[in-house]
């Protein structure tokens, strides 16, 4: 008897063809074993309300009410029942087959872009390589996460830190996202600056200033388009385009030539000849998220996600001063609603 031949779907029929995102089938999965959203979106590292918002899309596809809700409990319906082995096959499929052409698995080393030592990320790394001690996490350095997503979606890097809402809305659908870190944002300075002695930076001391924040560099898109909101209506100017200095010597050297304060973070490496201080009057804050390819398997993303999640948790990462700033487009992003 011969073997069966697939055959691709007949389009010609005009008939509307109906295709069902992976994702929704996971988070129905985790919502029917913990049969509660609020641990459910724990397990899945995402916002309760993303995931309950999934999960009305997956009912609206299906045509049929999965789980009835009250306040105290969540029970699935016979649908709900009934989509659970089919959900389970569709997602051991999925898993296999992204296993066998990504070769993503614990002997594969996992490429991580931390952008440059010292900074929250490194730390991530570190406890993620406690944590899954027989994975090899390697670090990498690609100085920004506009450069890094392009990296990650053409298979050379595994994941990376930064601004998530920064990139275009097109690369951020073939990527996901965990938040880490509102982290402080500072200025550095020449060590004779004016404003060098002060304890911090207010934001409206910059008025009259050029500062430096990427702009024209390709791979740090995120972090110029950041600075220019934070800039706007401040009377603060961006400094325009130059050449990347790579490098600490380099770097001092333009700083010394130039003398533009430079937008950074609190954890900014030190550098000779310069100040580091922390902006306020609001308090302004880099978003930063952990990003990975959509569909990537390996226990270092496991690890990274969940060292992620223990250091926010035990340093206040997520929790926003008062006087925090950051953009709408933001919020909506750190929030799990875009």
């Amino acid at each position: 008897m011969p073997a069966p031949v697939y055959r691709s779907p007949d389009f010609s029929s005009g008939l509307p063809q109906r295709h069902l995102d992976p994702r929704l089938l996971r988070g129905f999965l985790v919502v029917a074993e913990e049969l509660h959203f609020t641990r459910a979106a724990a397990r899945l590292y995402v916002a309760q309300q993303a995931l309950s918002r999934d999960i009305r899309r997956l009912e609206r596809e299906l045509g049929a009410e999965l789980f009835v809700r009250t306040t105290r409990q969540v029970t699935p319906t016979a649908d709900g029942e009934r989509l659970v082995p089919y959900a389970r096959r569709v997602l051991e499929a999925q898993d296999a087959l992204l296993s066998a052409f990504a070769g993503d698995g614990p002997e594969r080393p996992l490429l991580v872009d931390v952008n440059s030592p010292g900074l929250v990320s490194g730390r991530v790394l570190d406890r993620a390589r406690a944590l899954a001690p027989d994975c090899e996490l390697m670090a990498r350095f690609e100085s920004g996460l506009t450069g890094a997503a392009g990296e990650i979606l053409a298979g050379r890097l595994d994941a990376s830190f930064g601004r998530f809402a920064g990139l275009d809305p097109a690369v951020r659908a073939r990527l996901e996202q965990q938040p880490v870190r509102y982290e402080p944002m500072a200025v550095v300075l020449p060590e004779d600056h004016h404003l060098a002695g002060l304890d911090a930076v207010p934001l409206d001391a910059l008025a009259g200033e050029t500062v430096y924040a990427g702009a024209g560099n390709p791979r740090t898109r995120e972090w110029t388009d950041l600075a220019l909101h934070l800039f706007e209506g401040r009377g603060i100017a961006l400094a325009p385009p130059a050449p990347v200095a790579v490098g600490a010597d380099e770097f001092r050297r333009v700083m010394a030539k130039k003398r533009n304060p430079v937008l950074a973070v609190v954890d900014f490496p030190a550098m000779s000849e310069t100040v580091r201080k922390p902006l306020v009057g609001p308090v302004p804050l880099s978003p930063v998220s952990l990003v990975w390819r959509k569909g990537l398997l390996h226990p270092g993303i496991d690890a990274l996600r969940r060292a992620a999640e223990e250091l926010a948790a035990e340093e206040g990462w997520l929790r926003r001063p008062a006087d925090g700033w950051i953009p709408a487009s933001d919020e909506l992003v750190m929030a799990g609603r875009d």
